[in-house]
């Protein structure tokens, strides 16, 4: 399998040729590459001849192109001249992708601030066309050779880095990406060995269709006496002369102008090939790009809502108070993170459970660091192992979570990069944080996946994400996790796209994980029966609010919030009547951007009143103190009917949460 992988980039590129246009182009690319390499060695002394006897003749057997104003051959001074047209065009090529990487990249190693300026200044040069910025450079850097190199591939660069930045816009949002980072590894080493492996084929492609423009424009500057000077010449400098005789010998400019089209067609039908065989993007078919809307002002004043923790007075692995996430909106901040509280101890489970939407995922993102600009995280407190988040260097944070932090994924198959082999993945984790050897972090990183209960881990750390079976994906970033020594461990969703069978597999590698290190655990689920089961307490959250804290143990029975209780019932059982429809939760989640006023769930709720319209309920001890609710009428009896008629509440049946 590990060799059929390696044998799969091969198999790609074979395909394009087999195609009469791939194999068309690929032939008349490798005449140009050739010709360029062997036309010197060959034709320089017929080139260079000068015959004065024979000036400006027209096509002959002996010249079959004519000659120059000083008897030379034009046809072998075409064929001489490709080594020069094309080595030029790769230059100035070489000069944009080394730019363009540079620009496309910079707001990912930047930051927000300096990436939106680079972003701004590469919008307004893409405005102006191609050759005109060549122009504007070749009066900046002087006429000749050098002038224009740098001139085609400073105007082609721009182009180039939006492409970049496209695509490293979408390969950064993805899992393995954000797993990277939440092992500390930083952004640079991201850059390197996540982002741009994975971007490589559209890069080279739109770079060999770049170099078929390159080589126009050069011929085009020359050709108006901006490029190549003489005694030196390329294909524009001899297309420049020959017009000069048009009239004499229409052959002068044919040569040299048939050389240039044919090149140019191979650089571009090339790409064009490559592009088609693999399905990937060019220049001009990009999906359109919008720039983020403006940065806005933080969260407005929020309310504290102190964190019930059962246990002993051990300080939390994980403290977390009054945390917010907001992100700019065209009519203010959206905030799908809103005042959020709670606090997990060493060896302990905690579930957090809602609909799409609710926050849960965002929650976990803002603990493990992993929301960028122009998303704010701010909260209260923000500690993991007694240490602040929200202050220190950038370094210290990241070789923290690194190593504390074991951040599991939804998606098995994105959490790991396609182009690395898994033992080198898991691998980074030591050399990053630990200081390990290659051999040693490897060796490491074979025990973990053995650890995790994959079969034959030296085999598999060679293989690639995609060998591995959706269920050993997912416990290999369990084990990637486990290269550290994590004290928390988030999984987020970790069974959704596993069977029934796999799901407890990974389940039970969580629980035996948690119980033989002490690890705490916090399990975000849409499955309220899964994290009813796996954990202590559960973390009911709903437009991203906690609405319910309450023991795992009372889920079931004991629930006293109305979503609560609407998600357990929606969860059908060997006792529901199967001549019934299924029990759903009523209406729609609330839109992070159109949160009402008063109790967001009140227009679901058939408790709901005039009050729960208006006032939003804080969440506060219902009963007892580790049961938290944020209900205006916790606990009260559902009609079977619809909604009640508005009623008045007893304010006695809430106590307020004093802060410390």
């Amino acid at each position: 399998m590990a060799a059929q992988r390696t044998r799969q980039p091969t198999r790609r590129w074979r395909q394009v040729v087999r195609t009469p246009l791939g194999a068309g182009a690929s032939l008349l690319m490798a005449l140009v590459l050739l010709l360029a390499l062997v036309a010197p060695m060959l034709w320089t002394d017929q080139a260079d001849a000068v015959d004065t006897g024979n000036i400006l003749a027209g096509p002959s057997a002996e010249h079959w192109a004519g000659t120059d104003n000083l008897g030379r051959d034009i046809l072998f001074r075409s064929l001489v001249a490709a080594r020069l047209s094309v080595g030029l065009a790769l230059t100035a090529t070489a000069i944009a992708i080394v730019l363009g990487l540079l620009l496309g990249t910079a707001p990912m190693l930047l930051g927000r601030r300096l990436g939106r300026l680079v972003t701004a200044s590469v919008d307004i040069a893409v405005a102006f066309p191609g050759l005109l910025l060549a122009l504007f450079f070749a009066v900046i850097f002087g006429v000749g050779a050098r002038g224009a190199v740098l001139a085609i591939g400073i105007a082609g660069a721009p182009s180039f880095a939006r492409l970049v930045h496209t695509l490293v816009a979408g390969v950064a949002a993805r899992d393995y990406v954000a797993a990277a980072r939440a092992a500390g590894v930083g952004r640079v080493r991201v850059l390197l060995r996540h982002v741009l492996p994975n971007i490589s084929e559209p890069l080279i492609v739109n770079a060999t269709i770049g170099a078929g423009g390159a080589l126009l424009s050069f011929a085009g500057l020359s050709f108006l006496g901006l490029g190549v000077q003489a005694p030196q010449y390329d294909w524009g400098r001899l297309l420049f002369d020959g017009i000069g005789a048009l009239y004499v010998n229409p052959a002068a400019a044919l040569a040299p102008g048939l050389t240039v089209l044919l090149a140019g067609l191979a650089f571009n039908l090339f790409g064009e090939s490559v592009a088609k065989g693999l399905g990937v993007a060019t220049l001009g078919h990009l999906p359109e790009r919008r720039s983020a809307g403006p940065a806005t002002s933080g969260p407005p004043t929020i309310r504290a809502e102190e964190p019930v923790v059962a246990g002993d007075d051990e300080a939390p692995v994980l403290d977390v108070r009054d945390l917010w996430v907001s992100f700019p909106g065209a009519d203010g901040p959206v905030q799908p993170v809103r005042g959020v509280s709670f606090a997990v101890r060493r060896g302990e489970a905690v579930g957090v459970v809602g609909e799409s939407g609710s926050g849960k995922s965002l929650t976990a993102l803002a603990v493990s660091r992993l929301i960028e600009e122009p998303g704010r995280v701010e909260a209260a407190r923000l500690q993991l192992l007694g240490a602040d988040l929200r202050t220190g260097s950038e370094r210290a944070q990241r070789q923290l979570l690194g190593t504390s932090l074991a951040m599991v994924f939804q998606d098995p198959m994105t959490s790991f990069n396609p182009t690395r082999r898994m033992g080198g993945q898991l691998a980074e984790v030591a050399r990053q944080h630990q200081g390990m050897t290659r051999r040693d972090a490897f060796g490491r990183a074979v025990d973990r996946l053995a650890a995790v209960r994959i079969p034959e881990a030296r085999r598999r750390a060679g293989q690639y994400p995609h060998e591995f079976s959706g269920g050993m994906r997912q416990r290999a970033m369990i084990g990637m996790g486990l290269m550290g020594s994590p004290a928390l461990i988030i999984a987020d969703e970790p069974t959704t796209a596993l069977d029934v069978t796999v799901q407890q597999q990974v389940l039970d590698l969580l629980q035996a994980i948690r119980e033989a290190d002490d690890v705490a655990l916090v399990l975000i689920s849409h499955d309220v029966t899964v994290v009813g089961e796996v954990c202590d307490r559960v973390l009911v959250m709903y437009a991203g609010r906690i609405v319910e804290d309450l023991a795992a143990a009372d889920l079931a029975t004991g629930a006293a919030h109305p979503y609560t209780r609407a998600l357990v019932a929606a969860v059908p059982d060997m006792e529901t009547d199967l001549e019934q429809p299924l029990a759903v939760v009523p209406g729609r989640p609330v839109a992070p951007g159109e949160v009402p006023a008063g109790c967001a769930y009140a227009a679901r709720c058939p408790l709901a009143d005039d009050r729960c319209r208006a006032e939003d309920p804080q969440l506060a001890s219902f009963e007892t103190p580790d049961h938290r609710v944020a209900c205006w009428h916790a606990g009260e009896p559902i009609p079977v009917d619809g909604p009640r008629e508005p009623a008045p509440v007893d304010p006695v049946e809430l106590v307020e949460v004093d802060a410390p």
